[in-house]
């Protein structure tokens, strides 16, 4: 399925039983200059994990270890990203993929061209990151109050005590301090965070506000780091200006 790796090709590892649908996604890629490799197991992709890859498309129903635990035992040693497939459409399964580390999510009724799209976009967004430690000296750290964050190592803390995020729930609490005392709205943070246009109803952007929120110990009734503003978005409480 996949040739000799090359250094200018990006790999990918795909995670699924579905052999055709391999096949498939393979053919499509391949051509395009991905080296695609194919594992059918869960404990496979968590083996093959562990290797450099520059993103890896994951199913959610597979043999041996469901999606969900191979995300868990991938997220424990690396931060490539994944992009989650599921024949199940449902809501409550991608949110689950979110709040564990997923950073993007397909229904498998997606199109080849959004699959592209999305995989584009999420390998996009992850070399940005790695080429933080190489930018200005200013945006190499975020500090609001308690909150403190190392840009280039990709470090949170609270109270100089170490806070565990997801990617996405590091790029998401950047925006909100970049913009310290702003709303943001769901849109703005879907856009600079995700890289791409979502449907008006998706709650990814509540699902990672509400995992922040239970990480940073923030009560959203009283809260101490960020606001929910009703209808307009979420800010960063600006520590000159409120009382932690």
């Amino acid at each position: 399925m996949s040739q000799a790796p090359s250094p200018t090709r990006p790999r990918l590892l795909l995670i699924d039983d579905d052999r055709k649908l391999c096949r498939l996604i393979a053919a499509y890629l391949e051509p395009l200059g991905y080296d695609v490799t194919a594992v059918h197991t869960g404990p496979e992709g968590v083996e093959r994990a562990v290797e450099e890859w520059q993103a890896v498309i994951l199913d959610l129903m597979l043999p041996g270890m469901d999606g969900f635990e191979v995300l868990k035992q991938i997220r424990k040693t690396s931060d490539v990203p994944v992009l989650m497939l599921t024949a199940r459409g449902d809501e409550a399964d991608r949110i689950v993929g979110l709040e564990i580390g997923a950073d993007d999510y397909l229904p498998k009724t997606f199109s080849t061209r959004e699959l592209l799209a999305r995989l584009r976009a999420v390998i996009r967004r992850s070399s940005t990151r790695r080429e933080a430690p190489g930018s200005a000296a200013p945006a190499q750290e975020l500090v609001s109050g308690p909150l403190r964050l190392s840009m280039g190592a990709r470090v949170a803390t609270l109270a100089d005590q170490p806070v565990e995020l997801t990617p996405v729930e590091f790029d998401l609490l950047a925006c909100l301090m970049r913009a310290r005392g702003r709303v943001k709205s769901r849109e703005q943070l879907l856009e600079e965070i995700r890289d791409r246009n979502y449907e008006v109803f998706d709650r990814s952007i509540d699902v990672h506000i509400s995992a922040l929120r239970k990480k940073l110990g923030d009560d959203p009734r009283t809260p101490r780091f960020i606001r929910t503003v009703r209808t307009a978005g979420y800010l960063l409480i600006d520590p000159d200006r409120e009382t932690f």
